[in-house]
């Protein structure tokens, strides 16, 4: 039996999704070489149906990389926050941070073709299936097939930076309770650029304006997202209007897809030669549109990391260190606004109410959250 062929690498990274190429671009900019595998096609990346909510953080990240989708990037100028049935609200504005923008709305597909075009044509290999994982003191050595071929590839480091942490034993899991109801609907009048986050008993609604419609991230518990899911849709449009309210009407929803919501943390971000980025790393909740931001920024440092110190067991410490305080800020930020706000509890609906009127009231309260969300723990203090 022929052994398969042994390649080697500096740095493999599992998972050629944007945060898999943003760390590879980052590298490639210090002249670190690092090779991309995907276990998709790319049909398969430029068929996904989600919409990115990403921080002007992120853009400036991206921008450096020569990777920003202009023309396919809507922006958000505003960001209105409610409670369905209770009083208090808030609205962050870009022009008070002189910015061009808060945020933006891309199509997860765009992204990923922004960034594949700074690519080198031999930088990456789709439609991989991963036999095996052996890890040892000084490389990590994945056997893989591809094309109908069993090849080896030994690394010096192995980036996972694709799907979700699964029942490892180093990850935990919080469960929500809550599905996400994903749908593009138009509004009537238009959106302005202006983003909504409103809280209901059911959970949280997010409003993200992208071309002339709006993405939605519709919350809900698991049995009322089986229902709305096959709502036809004059009642599935009348479902998110008793959810949101009358400030703006909609119409024309177009396909849905939906997902169970859960915080997920990896305990260890480095074990020997292996570094877990993205959502590999973590998951959380989509609320205020962390997380994907939270990978992009992971990518970024774990690159700084390695360009400065070298790819060594103890420079993967130091940046698993260097993200503790953007992970659990991120994380605790997003968790307790989800248990706070995904409740009908009248006293505890008068406390929100008053911390979104302070937040409107206390501008610098309102700018440490909104400098918070753009820019992670790079704006801290």
């Amino acid at each position: 039996m022929t052994e398969p062929v042994v390649e080697p690498v500096d740095v493999l990274i599992l998972g050629a999704g944007p945060v898999g190429m943003t760390l590879h671009l980052a590298l490639a900019a210090g002249r670190q070489q690092s090779l991309l595998l995907d276990r998709r096609s790319t049909d398969a990346q430029q068929a996904d149906p989600r919409a990115l909510a990403l921080s002007y953080g992120a853009r400036q990240l991206l921008e450096q990389l020569q990777a920003w989708p202009t023309r396919a990037a809507t922006p958000i100028e505003t960001i209105h926050v409610s409670q369905k049935d209770g009083f208090g609200r808030t609205v962050l504005n870009h022009a008070d941070y002189d910015l061009p923008a808060l945020g933006y709305v891309v199509r997860y597909r765009d992204l990923a073709a922004a960034l594949a075009a700074r690519l080198a044509a031999d930088a990456r290999r789709d439609s991989i299936e991963i036999l095996d994982i052996a890890p040892a003191a000084d490389q990590v050595t994945v056997t893989l097939r591809h094309d109908g071929q069993t090849r080896r590839i030994e690394t010096k480091l192995l980036v996972h930076a694709e799907g979700t942490p699964g029942d490892d034993p180093g990850v935990k899991v919080s469960d929500y309770a809550q599905h996400a109801v994903i749908a593009e609907i138009t509004p009537t009048p238009g959106h302005g650029r202006r983003a909504w986050e409103r809280f209901t008993p059911d959970g949280p609604l997010a409003l993200l304006p992208l071309g002339d419609e709006y993405s939605i991230v519709f919350t809900l518990p698991p049995a009322k997202a089986d229902a709305v899911m096959v709502l036809d849709d004059t009642a599935f449009t009348a479902a998110l209007q008793a959810q949101f309210g009358q400030r703006l009407s909609f119409a024309k929803p177009g396909p849905r897809s939906r997902f169970p919501l859960a915080l997920r943390m990896r305990e260890t971000l480095a074990k020997g030669r292996e570094v877990w980025i993205g959502n590999t790393a973590q998951t959380l909740h989509p609320v205020s549109g962390q997380g994907f931001n939270l990978g992009i920024r992971d990518a970024w440092q774990l690159a700084e990391t390695l360009l400065a110190d070298g790819i060594a067991p103890a420079s993967l410490k130091r940046y698993a260190a260097s993200r503790r305080l953007d992970r659990q800020g991120s994380a605790f930020f997003t968790d307790g606004i989800v248990r706070s706000f995904s409740n009908d509890f009248g006293p505890l609906k008068i406390a929100r109410g008053l911390g979104l009127l302070a937040l409107d009231l206390c501008p610098p309260a309102r700018h440490f959250v909104a400098k918070r969300m753009i820019w992670g723990a790079r704006a801290w203090p």
